[in-house]
């Protein structure tokens, strides 16, 4: 007599278990595509705003012809400019952020650059209190709590929107006290970072020159700017000014120094690599190994089909006897 062994070829609960880790690379791959579409649809706008810590000094040089007013002469020096930018946290909110901003242009004698208030190589000196939308940079003056002598602001003043075009932007001029255009002029590269360039013309504009002081004033800048970011990451500068009998008060040259140009370029490259990974490469992984790890997670979840029976015949002992 003979009889007949049947086996799957699988150990028991190998079903069971290859169930269980179909479906947690299933999910994994679930949790990846919901995070690649996190990364394209949910993130720019959380990522790409002002945020609301920000400090930066911001360094300067150049040469200034300054008015002597023994000879009635320019006399011209090494110059240095400093500009201290701070963020308010406690007045800005979330979408607008509060900035204050302390600046100044000294004669530079080679000690520490500095501001020295009240020192006879102070040629100009500032405060700056205002606020801007998070994400188009423009000027804000209402739902933020600025003090009540502020300046009202009006459009781009210290930085660029995110994703900036090649257009003209309205741009604060501080000296004015009203906006000008930043007419875009080109693309330059600086240390392999593309930069639009915005170019700034004022004529013989009417303005105080200084305190208490009217005549008129000329500018010619240059602002670089990383477009994605809306980073400035280099700024020129030509400038004159005339008391109101013409007399020349005046004349300034000022550009970004080689080292804050550098500083400038490498925390740009820092933000970029941030944003592309936020919003390229997480994308692109969830997408593609989500979707990935979602067809193989279906295929092991799904029930392995019998294996053909395996038929062994063996005689039993004393059977047919």
């Amino acid at each position: 007599m003979t009889v007949a062994w049947e086996g799957t070829g699988l150990f028991p609960g190998e079903g069971i278990v290859r169930s269980w880790i179909g479906r947690v690379v299933f999910g994994l791959g679930g949790f990846l595509v919901v995070a690649g579409l996190l990364g394209l649809v949910w993130a720019p706008g959380v990522v790409e705003k002002t945020p609301v810590d920000v400090s930066t000094i911001t360094y300067l040089d150049g040469e200034a012809g300054k008015l002597d007013a023994a000879t009635g002469e320019l006399v011209r020096n090494p110059i240095y400019a400093i500009s201290d930018t701070r963020t308010d946290s406690e007045v800005s909110t979330d979408d607008t952020v509060a900035w204050v901003s302390f600046s100044c242009v000294m004669i530079d004698r080679g000690g520490e650059r500095e501001c020295v208030d009240g020192s006879p190589d102070m040629i100009t000196a500032s405060v700056d209190v205002f606020a801007s939308d998070r994400v188009t940079a423009e000027a804000v003056n209402e739902g933020v709590d600025l003090p009540a002598d502020a300046t009202p602001h009006e459009g781009l003043v210290n930085k660029w929107p995110f994703n900036a075009e090649q257009t003209t932007y309205p741009y604060w001029d501080g000296t004015l006290g009203r906006t000008v255009d930043a007419v875009f002029d080109r693309t330059e590269d600086i240390d392999g970072l593309e930069t639009y360039v915005y170019q700034v013309s004022v004529v013989e504009a009417p303005a105080e020159i200084a305190a208490g002081t009217q005549g008129t004033y000329s500018t010619a800048k240059e602002i670089f700017v990383e477009p994605k970011t809306g980073s400035i990451v280099n700024q020129t500068e030509d400038q004159q000014r005339w008391l109101a009998d013409g007399t020349p008060a005046l004349d300034l040259q000022l550009a970004f120094t080689d080292e804050q140009v550098e500083t400038s370029v490498a925390d740009t490259k820092d933000s970029l690599s941030l944003l592309t990974l936020i919003e390229v490469v997480l994308p692109i992984v969830g997408f593609v190994g989500g979707g990935l790890l979602l067809v193989v997670g279906f295929l092991m979840m799904r029930r392995p089909a019998a294996r053909p029976v395996a038929h062994r015949e063996r005689e039993v002992v004393g059977a047919g006897r």
